[in-house]
């Protein structure tokens, strides 16, 4: 009986959603019903996943027309873009590296749509131009997305993107001149340029199909090997497998040039390894792992020993030895044994190591010696987030620190006195002594320990009327620490609170706070933030209708389908560029990659029962009150393709027997959100918080 309300229900004219004065523009439908295990499930804006259909492009351009007309009418949108502007304003300056005798930083004047490399002939001196990707197109949606240094210092190759895609080009420049040289990738994926001789690797998949470049499905990852001055069509296959098309291959080797690994993944939450030892005449790939629900990632070649990281018998990780003449697992030694907290990365510098652990979300840093002997902690700020960098041969030390009221800083590092001194900091216009943050622990529905950011002016009364910003990811093993964002200013400012939970799902705890978030676990991440709005309600922080959920990605699939599951609970719903389609989403570009994570419908009925059970798409109701939503996501997205937004926009709107609104944001020559120019990412701000804060009764 629910089904057929359902599709019944679809099939309504848009004009006639319950309680709106707003039109929605009428979506493409064509009726289509899947079966899965016996059962049927109904599709009907099935078109919308043609995104270059005219049908597609006439509704995303209404729909895009009806958005902008309704934001363009919340008085204080102009007021608060201004604001934005200003307080992103400020000099952003990264870690300075050093590449064959020269020094580069990255630098950012204030308000340029991409930050700009810099040559410096000593550490401190002048700073040239080196590249500037603000003129490698007009409008700043060709992104630098990284550089790598030839060994022999004659050339540097740089990854590019276009609008945000997740297609990368790589070009190459003649580092001695600046002339930028003939050598061109194009359709490369997930990599960058690997160097080796007088050449590199790159990974790469085959051209796609004209008019899908976007959302075809990619399989059979290829890596190649191009020699300088040649044409690419001359580049060598190096390694592809073909038995396994959904997976990714990619190789990396130290700067000596002694060590090549490969690397697989795709099949799990981890990763295989192999190592070949390219001192031997001939030799060939050795495989050391055969587990790719673990992790194992080499930081380090020091002559023959390999340093790698893993979570392989340590869910909080630790960091093992190998011998590259005998690389078997059997014969690794354990140099730093599991921590109770989480170690995330580790630096060489000078002849020793940096250790990076986190703690409740929070960085902690400690000094070690190669034998693997505690020295110090490190003394940081304030708590926050920290992330160092630096060279096993060098003894410049550097790393950057932010939390939620400090910008991004660099500070040089002298590891013999423990001296941390200001490299370079960024200026704000704001009163950051004005504002605090605390965190605090809550209890989620089974009885699990999750903890929460809170940052707010001083002075705040918990009086159950204060607008809240709630953020979280909850998935993929990524973990969300502390820190900066200039876009969440003006509503601190006008006395919102935003709240950060590190739910599970995430790597804040581990493997086992990670798995307990995937597959059957899901719904953990769900009650994990439903119970996160729960407490700050009955903490009197706020209440219901005050709330705004945002998240982005996986994210949008947690705002998705806690505002399904608890429509009642939230006043404002943002889900940026969100999985919404649980059913179908591994059918596009890399989706199938997320399966460790999520399992899929194809997997077994069980599977995909628990898959619909939550899937936001799926679980839209006819004649539901939902809150109001803006859905974001954009035409260049190849990552999560735009008909997931695109068919969960068109059934929310029909399904919405309330008053709130149902609109969608679609940006154009953008993706998923990576290199989005500051210009873009300051309209979509002021749409999004314009949008929470009118509907949260904030004034501006």
């Amino acid at each position: 009986m629910r089904k057929t309300l359902l599709l019944s229900a679809l099939a309504l004219s848009a004009a006639s959603a319950v309680g709106q004065d707003i039109k929605y523009p009428p979506a493409p439908q064509d009726g289509t019903v899947d079966e899965y295990y016996g059962e049927k499930v109904a599709d009907p804006f099935r078109p919308l996943e043609n995104d270059t259909s005219a049908a597609t492009k006439a509704w995303v351009e209404a729909e895009n027309a009806v958005t902008a007309a309704y934001l363009a009418k919340i008085p204080f949108r102009e007021k608060l873009l201004k604001r934005l502007k200003a307080v992103s304003d400020y000099e952003r300056t990264s870690v300075p590296f050093e590449q064959n005798g020269k020094w580069y930083v990255y630098r950012n004047d204030g308000l340029q749509n991409q930050s700009v490399l810099y040559q410096m002939d000593r550490l401190g001196g002048e700073q040239r131009v080196f590249l500037d990707p603000n003129k490698l197109s007009s409008d700043g949606t060709v992104a630098l997305q990284g550089t790598s240094f030839s060994n022999n210092g004659k050339y540097m190759a740089y990854v590019i993107s276009r609008s945000g895609s997740d297609w990368q080009e790589i070009y190459v420049r003649d580092v001695k001149t600046g002339e930028q040289l003939a050598d061109h990738i194009l359709w490369a994926k997930f990599g960058g340029a690997v160097w080796y001789g007088d050449g590199f690797y790159y990974s790469a998949y085959d051209a796609p199909e004209k008019g899908k470049e976007f959302s075809s499905k990619n399989e059979v990852h290829k890596v190649y090997y191009h020699k300088m001055g040649t044409p690419q069509s001359e580049d060598v296959l190096f390694y592809q497998n073909p038995t396994q098309p959904l997976r990714f291959y990619s190789v990396s080797v130290n700067k000596e040039e002694t060590v090549m690994f490969l690397h697989e993944s795709g099949a799990g939450a981890g990763n295989n390894l192999y190592v070949r030892d390219l001192r031997v005449p001939g030799s060939q790939f050795v495989q050391i792992t055969n587990n790719m629900d673990l992790q194992y990632l080499p930081v380090q070649v020091v002559g023959d020993k390999i340093y790698i990281y893993t979570n392989d018998g340590a869910p909080r990780n630790r960091l093992m030895v190998a011998d590259v003449r005998n690389p078997a697992m059997s014969e690794w030694r354990e140099l730093i044994p599991e921590s109770p907290d989480v170690l995330t990365d580790v630096t060489f510098t000078n002849g020793r190591m940096i250790l990076e652990y986190s703690k409740d979300a929070s960085t902690h840093a400690y000094l070690y010696t190669m034998e693997g002997r505690r020295i110090r902690e490190i003394t940081l700020p304030s708590a926050g987030s920290a992330g160092f960098s630096g060279r096993r041969d060098q003894k410049e030390c550097f790393y950057t620190f932010t939390s939620f009221t400090v910008p991004g800083t660099v500070y040089s590092y002298d590891a013999e006195t423990d001296k941390s001194t200001v490299y370079g900091q960024p200026k704000v216009n704001f009163r950051q002594d004005d504002f605090v943050t605390e965190q605090i622990f809550y209890t989620s529905k089974d009885g699990t320990r999750v903890p929460m950011f809170l940052t707010y002016k001083k002075g705040l009364k918990r009086n159950g009327n204060n607008p809240v910003y709630l953020y979280a990811y909850g998935g993929f093993n990524i973990a969300l620490p502390p820190s900066f964002s200039a876009r969440r200013i003006p509503f601190l400012e006008a006395g919102g609170i935003y709240a950060q939970a590190s739910l599970r799902g995430g790597s804040e705890y581990g493997e086992e706070w990670h798995v307990a978030g995937t597959k059957m676990q899901k719904q953990n991440v769900f009650d994990d933030f439903i119970a996160a709005a729960e407490w700050l309600i009955s903490n009197k922080y706020t209440s219901k209708n005050k709330i705004a959920i945002v998240g982005g990605s996986n994210g949008g699939l947690l705002v998705g389908a806690c505002m399904t599951q608890r429509p009642d609970l939230f006043k404002v719903c943002i889900p940026q560029v969100g999985v919404m389609d649980m059913l179908r989403y591994h059918k596009f570009t890399i989706g199938w990659n997320w399966a460790p994570d999520y399992g899929t419908s194809e997997d077994s009925r069980e599977m995909y029962r628990y898959l619909r059970a939550y899937s936001p798409l799926h679980n839209l109701r006819p004649g539901t009150s939902y809150p109001a939503t803006l859905v974001t996501t954009a035409d260049h997205d190849d990552r999560v393709v735009p008909a997931h937004s695109f068919k969960f926009a068109a059934t929310l709107q029909q399904c919405q027997a309330g008053p709130a609104p149902v609109l969608i944001r679609i940006d154009s020559k953008a993706g998923h959100g990576s290199g989005k120019p500051l210009s873009k990412q300051l309209e979509e701000s002021a749409d999004v918080y314009g949008f929470i804060m009118y509907h949260l009764g904030m004034k501006y």
